[in-house]
Formats: structure tokens, C-alpha cells, sequence
């Protein structure tokens, strides 16, 4: 296939689908893009933006066409302690400065960006596919459990009331008697409606007309439910109203160019880029498996790190890519670059022409697209296999999804690799052998069986007894691998324990990079490494001249 073939492949194959997914995806977008600049106490055009500016970027730049990025959550959390912190910093300025905390979220946002770029410049991304399937489906799990708790939270109202400590904070009002019942009623119309019509038609987009039908039932019905507009101002918003992004001159100004901006800003920008690419690299593996193709990690770290670089410079916020909108876009048809496209362009056309029918959108709409998102982002087959895969895997695949519910997702993602490691090291550890025989001649040999490295170095030493052994010993690695500086190490400390007793011990057998690194760690090791010695399983095909009878005369 041509370079011009497969770049249209990947721009799109079906244009309709890609630009109908995309409508739809903006429209779940929008709600939960301003419940997360509620969280991280923004406006919501901050984040919109920012949403706006990052899914375009990582549409056309990124490494998996398909792939919807946007203001997310998990990076929103971790800005609320900056805003407000950098709030109380402005304050203590010679010249007070009002909402310093959204300059510092800005330079954040930048620093998140260039961190994110020098991960793709190095390569980092290509560590994403070392996550264990079992990491990857307690990952799904948690994120599905944590986005089913999201829009639960949207049964209810938000009151801003004054608290003990004098502070007025929100509160939610839980809703009751016919209100919820409207409410329930919306919801499970908007899932029958997505369940449904897949089955009679795939030619219209299930979630897109699910959310018109039940908008339609709203606003020609005169119900009186929330609203995209009522939940903005419920917040305290003042609806949708934006204008084009435009660069940023405020933050100049206003931020100050020193190190002690920078101290203050990176352990919260690391943090973000780390969390944003883990979720980012996570979410396109998921559509490798659901699409069947494979993206380019590196390439996907580059494009989310410019994009949060624009975004920020533009005043928008910090974004990375966002699972349930990704699943609903690959749901709905969406698998080229156009569709994320589509999906910016329709989030900056609808916040710049259509706000006032946006905000008429009910909430119960985009809640019944979520709640279809979560049934079908969450694992179900792991009940299935929980018994059937080995106990240290379920064990894994349950602490992922706890942790990922209980605190984050990179937290979640840190600890399931290091147990799976962990595991991992065990297992190989006691895996360690050592077959002994005595030769004719009395020399007693060692034959080890699996990998020497800092976890089976203990079970290693166990094996060999210097004091009692005949004189002559030897070692045979033909089966096993030395991997480490620890096995190294403890080859070294065994030759010297043997030498010290005044017997003679040679090793044969060993991998070439071992060989030399024992020859740079000490001379001693040229009298005792076998060199000139054939391996009998590799012979063959290391060194075929050695054979010069015909094939057929060799039985094999």
C-alpha cells in the first residue's frame, strides 16, 4: 500500500460516519468538559477551549486516528490545589494581582506540554505496551465504575450554601418524587433508543439521535429538567457564551519569570503529563484491540504535549485523551483523524453560534450516553476468567480497578505494573536450577537451568557447596541467562569462594556480553572462562562451516 493510500486511510474511510461520530462525541463532551472546570474551579469557557484547541491537535497530529482528546478529569483534579494556591501567591505580589491561580494553571499547562513532547522526542511512549492485559482490564473496569459514579452525581442539584467555616461551598440536592422520575424516565428512553436502533438501522449514528429524540421530547413536551444551561449556571456559570481562542497576553503580565514560579508549577506539571499520557496510551491501546490496528505511542506523547503547548498559550486548560468519548466515537462509526476533527470543529462551532440550543440539551440525554458508555467500556469477561487466569493476574486486575475508583488512575496504572513485576521477579526467581553430576575424572558439574538476576542470585548460591566439592568444578550456563549486574556479581563472589578454598572451578557456557563484563570486572577471569567450547544447542546455525559433510549425512 502507498505512503498517499495510507494516509487517507487513516484521515478517513467513511467520511459520513467519521463527522456523525464526531457531532455526537462534542455533545457528550460538553457537560462533562464544564463538570470538570467546576471541579478545578475555572470557567468553563477555560476549559472548553482548551478542549477545543487539544482534540484538534491531536486529531491531526496524533498517533491513533480515532483517538477524542479534550479536558479531562483526571488531569483537572490535580490543577485544584495550583489555582488555588497560586491565588493566595498573587495576593502576597508588591501589586496584588486577582486570579493568579489561572495565570500559574496556564504556565502549567505549557510545562505539562513540553514535558509530554520530550517524553515522544525520547521515545518514552513505546513503555505503554510493557502494561500487563491484566493492568489494561482493571484499568477499564475502574475508569467505567469511576464515569458511572460521575453521572449518578447528576440525580441532583447543586446549592451554593454558606458553610461552618463561614465559606460558601456547593452542596448537591439529591432529586425527588416526579422530578426524578422524569429524570429516570429520559434516561432509559435515551439507552433503549442506543440499544434499539442499531439493530434496525447502523446507517444513523444510535447516541446522536438518541440525544435529538429525547432534546425534541424536552423542549416540545415544555419539561421542566436540567439542562446543559441549568447545569452551567447551577455551578455558577453564566452559560455558554465564548468567542474564538486568541493567544494569551494576560499571562505575560502578569506571571512572573523566575525560579520560583517554576519550583511551583512542576511537580504539579509533571504530574499532570504523566497522568495525561498514561491515560492517553491507555485509551489507544484499548482502541488497538477494539479496532484491530496498532498506533504510534511516541507520536500520540508528541501531539497531547503540543497540543496542552497551544492550549495554554491560548488561555485554555491542560487535556489528554479521554476514554468514554473515544468509546462512544468508535461506537458510532468513528475511526479516521476526520472524526476528532469534526468533533473540535462542532465544539467551537456550537460554543460560538449554537450555545443557546446546546444548553437546551437535558442532562438525562447525555447521562443515558454515558451510562451505555460504561456497559460497554467495562470488561464484563473479566468475572468470566477471574478463576480461570492465574490468582497473582485476578489479584492485579482487582487492585487496578480499586485504586483506580478509590484515588487515580496513574496511581492505579503505577501499582499494577510494579506488583505484575514483582510477581513476575518471583516466579523467575524460583525458577533458578542446578543439575549436578560427577564426570569420569571426578570434576563435578553444575548445569544451570533458568535466568540468573537479582532476584534468583539467593536461590543460586544455595545450590553450590565450595567446602565439600571434589577439586575440580565446573559451572555450564547453557541454560540459563545472566541478566543483571546482581548475577554478575554473585558469578564473581562464587569463583572467589571456590578459589578461596583452594580448588579450581571454570565456567563454559556463558552469553558474550556476560563474558566480557566478568573480564573487565577482573583478569582472573580469562583462566576461568571457557572460551574454546562448542554450544550444543546453538552449534549449528552459529557456525555452519564447521559442518562440511552434506546435510542428509547428518541425523539430526
Amino acid at each position: 500500500m502507498k505512503i498517499s493510500q495510507i494516509t487517507r486511510k487513516n484521515f478517513t474511510q467513511n467520511p459520513k460516519n467519521d463527522i456523525l461520530s464526531g457531532v455526537t462525541v462534542s455533545l457528550a463532551m460538553i457537560p462533562e468538559v464544564v463538570a470538570f472546570a467546576f471541579v478545578a474551579q475555572i470557567d468553563p469557557l477555560v476549559a472548553l477551549s482548551g478542549a477545543f484547541i487539544i482534540g484538534l491537535i491531536t486529531a491531526v497530529f496524533g498517533g491513533r486516528p480515532g483517538l477524542i482528546s479534550g479536558a479531562a478529569g483526571a488531569v483537572a483534579v490535580i490543577f485544584v490545589n495550583l489555582i488555588s494556591e497560586g491565588h493566595s501567591k498573587g495576593l502576597l505580589f508588591d501589586t496584588p494581582v486577582d486570579n493568579m491561580g489561572y495565570f500559574y494553571l496556564l504556565a502549567a499547562v505549557i510545562l505539562m506540554g513540553l514535558i509530554q513532547v520530550g517524553a515522544g522526542v525520547l521515545k518514552l511512549g513505546r513503555f505503554v505496551r510493557l502494561i500487563p492485559h491484566s493492568v489494561m482490564m482493571g484499568f477499564v473496569n475502574g475508569l467505567a465504575i469511576v464515569i458511572f459514579l460521575a453521572q449518578v452525581r447528576m440525580f441532583s442539584h447543586k446549592k451554593l450554601e454558606t458553610g461552618a467555616n463561614g465559606l460558601k461551598e456547593y452542596i448537591n440536592i439529591p432529586m425527588v418524587g416526579n422530578e426524578l422520575y422524569v429524570m429516570l424516565g429520559l434516561v432509559g428512553l435515551t439507552m433503549a433508543i442506543i440499544w434499539l436502533l442499531p439493530k434496525i438501522t447502523t446507517k444513523i449514528p444510535a447516541a446522536l439521535t438518541a440525544i435529538l429524540v429525547t432534546t425534541g421530547i424536552v423542549v416540545l413536551g415544555g419539561l421542566d429538567v436540567s439542562t446543559v444551561g441549568s447545569y452551567i449556571i447551577e455551578g455558577g456559570g453564566e452559560g455558554l457564551k465564548g468567542e474564538f481562542p486568541t493567544p494569551n497576553v494576560e499571562l505575560w503580565q502578569n506571571l512572573p519569570i523566575n525560579f520560583d514560579t517554576f519550583s511551583f508549577i512542576l511537580p504539579y506539571a509533571f504530574l499532570a503529563a504523566s497522568v495525561g499520557l498514561i491515560e492517553s496510551l491507555m485509551t489507544m491501546n484499548l482502541v488497538d484491540e477494539l479496532t484491530e490496528t496498532r498506533g504510534n505511542g511516541n507520536r500520540e506523547c508528541v501531539a497531547q504535549g503540543a497540543g496542552n503547548i497551544v492550549s495554554g498559550l491560548f488561555g485554555g486548560t491542560g487535556g489528554c485523551g479521554m476514554i468514554g468519548q473515544t468509546v462512544i466515537n468508535i461506537n458510532a462509526g468513528g475511526r479516521g483523524r476526520l472524526s476528532g476533527i469534526a468533533m473540535a470543529l462542532t465544539l467551537l462551532t456550537f460554543i460560538l453560534f449554537t450555545a443557546q440550543y446546546i444548553e437546551q440539551v437535558p442532562i438525562a440525554a447525555l447521562v443515558g450516553v454515558m451510562f451505555m458508555m460504561v456497559i460497554e467500556t467495562f470488561a464484563w469477561s473479566s468475572f468470566r476468567i477471574l478463576r480461570k487466569i492465574p490468582v497473582s493476574d485476578a489479584v492485579v486486575l482487582i487492585i487496578v480497578s480499586a485504586v483506580t475508583v478509590i484515588f487515580d488512575l496513574a496511581i492505579a496504572v503505577f501499582i499494577g505494573v510494579i506488583v505484575s513485576a514483582l510477581v513476575f521477579a518471583w516466579k523467575n526467581a524460583i525458577m533458578i536450577r542446578a543439575r549436578k553430576r560427577i564426570q569420569p575424572d571426578g570434576t563435578k558439574t553444575y548445569e544451570i537451568w533458568g535466568p540468573l538476576f537479582f532476584g534468583s542470585i539467593q536461590n543460586f548460591n544455595s545450590k553450590f557447596d565450595a567446602k565439600n566439592d571434589p577439586q575440580n568444578v565446573e559451572i555450564d550456563f547453557v541454560e540459563s541467562r545472566v541478566s543483571d549486574h546482581s548475577a554478575l556479581e554473585a558469578i564473581f563472589n562464587l569463583v572467589s569462594k571456590y578459589e578461596a578454598e583452594g580448588k579450581s572451578i571454570k565456567l563454559k557456557h556463558l552469553s558474550e556480553d556476560c563474558k566480557i563484563l566478568l573480564y573487565k570486572a577482573s583478569p582472573k577471569f580469562k583462566e576461568v572462562i571457557i572460551e574454546a567450547i562448542d554450544d550444543p544447542r546453538y552449534h549449528l546455525a552459529a557456525d555452519p562451516e564447521k559442518f562440511t559433510k552434506p546435510l542428509s549425512e547428518y541425523s539430526i
